[in-house]
């Protein structure tokens, strides 16, 4: 898996940008986006291959900044287990949940847009480890650990 897009946005319902790189601050977010210093959501990632599915439903395909997510990657599956680590170059991810796809998106897409995304919108993640996430960087996800005991 590689990085094909980097998109962020500096407010809501602001455009999203797309940009080469961007800096990842752990516990914080990615600088210069929207959810940058909140609790939780600090990057969403989605795949560009179920992009490809969403679009082939609605009969049109469309930017992977049209869903508003900040990394898109061009194949596989993103995981949506918490606790699952994703690593993009030196940057380290953690799943916190599956996003699912907002209604606005049949404003911005089309009709039918936020139904063909259901099950491909990606996931919420939170930064653990800061980096610079760039254009190009590998992509690899290793299993959600079990706790002992």
């Amino acid at each position: 898996m590689k990085v094909i897009a980097i998109h962020v946005a500096k407010g809501r319902r602001l455009p999203v940008r797309p940009v080469e790189s961007v800096v990842a601050e752990a516990g914080a977010g990615l600088v210069g986006d929207r959810y940058h210093g909140t609790r939780h959501r600090h990057v969403s990632i989605q795949s560009k291959e179920f992009l490809d599915r969403a679009a082939a439903d609605l009969g049109y395909d469309f930017d992977p900044g049209a869903t508003r997510r900040n990394i898109t990657v061009d194949s596989g599956e993103i995981p949506t287990k918490p606790g699952t680590r994703i690593r993009i170059g030196d940057v380290e991810l953690e799943v916190v949940r599956l996003l699912a796809p907002c209604r606005l998106l049949d404003d911005d897409m089309g009709r039918g847009a936020a139904a063909a995304m259901r099950g491909r919108g990606g996931s919420a993640c939170r930064i653990l480890r800061s980096g610079t996430i760039r254009l190009g960087d590998d992509v690899t996800i290793e299993p959600a650990t079990v706790p002992a005991g």
